[in-house]
Formats: structure tokens, sequence, C-alpha cells
């Protein structure tokens, strides 16, 4: 996969809280494979991660969440920690910038409690997706169909469970993004060989 996403600009919105292996897993496979990462944030400087609830490593943090729009992005990541989505979640910057995401059909690939931002959005009713058990009431009362397995692939929604999934959820977030890459390479290449046809000309006065 290295080299295949040059090019490609990768959001990850994450806060204090967030779940380290989750957030650094993901971020080291797509940079080895060329994209561009960003760590979006609530605040400027360091966010804290944690490791089964205890202090671990900090990130720092590139763009304000405020100063950034999903137009500007290939793709969103959502890490979990079961403190950073909820403090996400509550935050009308952060849910609409996922929310965006979501309706440009962008890939969006969250894990693990990461997906509490996309309920907060109103962004998984009638969507298939997966993620710790803990948050499964939540899923459904949201009008997910949840279901119990290491990667959950809904259209350009990508979800997993927990840390022990990450192998899984990092293969297929490279392979979804290569894809839609493709996809919209195809597109401008039919958009560029049969290009809209020309307006008819009006009426010829007599």
């Amino acid at each position: 996969m290295t080299g295949n996403l040059n090019g490609r600009k990768v959001a990850v919105l994450a806060t204090n809280g967030f779940e380290y292996s989750e957030l650094k897993e993901p971020v080291d496979a797509l940079k080895e494979a060329g994209a561009d990462v960003r760590i979006v944030s609530l605040q400027s400087g360091d966010i804290q991660g944690t490791t089964k609830g205890e202090p671990s490593g900090t990130v720092r943090v590139d763009d304000l969440v405020t100063a950034v729009h999903a137009k500007d992005f290939d793709a969103l990541i959502l890490p979990g920690g079961s403190k950073n989505p909820r403090t996400l979640s509550e935050n009308a910057d952060a849910v609409a910038f996922a929310r965006s995401f979501m309706e440009s059909d962008k890939p969006v690939a969250a894990i693990c409690h990461g997906p509490l931002v996309l309920v907060a959005a109103d962004a998984v009713k009638g969507r298939t997706l997966t993620s710790t058990p803990k948050v499964k009431d939540e899923m459904e009362r949201a009008g997910a169909s949840w279901v119990d397995k290491a990667v959950s692939v809904d259209q350009k929604l990508v979800t997993s469970r927990s840390p022990a999934d990450l192998p899984q959820f990092c293969d297929k977030v490279l392979s979804m993004l290569a894809t839609a890459i493709e996809e919209r390479k195809l597109d401008k290449t039919i958009e560029q060989s049969f290009p809209a046809s020309d307006p008819m000309p009006g009426p010829t006065a007599l």
C-alpha cells in the first residue's frame, strides 16, 4: 500500500481521552501509504491519549475544528476511548464537521466508542455498523443495525469494535480510500471522454 494514497488528505477528529492505539495505528498506516494526515481537535497544543482508561501518549493537534471543512479532506477517522467521543459529541462544531463527511459521501472510519460522534450527528439511522458492545444500545436507539464483527462496511462507512480489531480496521480503511480514489479518477475520465453536450441553439428569428 506504500505510496498508494499520495496526495490524499485525511482528518482524524479527536480530543483528550482518545484511545491511543486507535489513533496511532491508523495514522501510522495512512502516513506509510502516503496520505497527509491531520489531527483535528477542539483545542490547540497536545491532546492526551489513554490506554484502557489510563493516561498514555499524547499527540500534537494540527488544526482546530473551527478552522477546517470536510471539503478540504478525503476521509475522516474517529478513534474511540470512553471519554473522547462523548466530549466531541457535545461540541456543535465537531458534530457538524463529522456530519459533513457523511452528507458528502466521503469515507468515514470509526472504531470502538467513535461511532457515538455519528450518533450525535444523526448519521447512523438505517446504517449497518459495529462498535464496542458497551454502546450497542445507543447505536440501535439511533436507528442503526448493530453487528458483532471485527469490521463492518456499509457503503463508505467503516466501523470496528476495539483495539483488537485494529489490523483489519486499518486494512479496510486503506483499501476503502484507494477504491474511492480510483472511482474519482474513473469519473473524471468519463467526464473528459464524454463532455456534456453543447446547449441547443435557440430558435432563429424569421
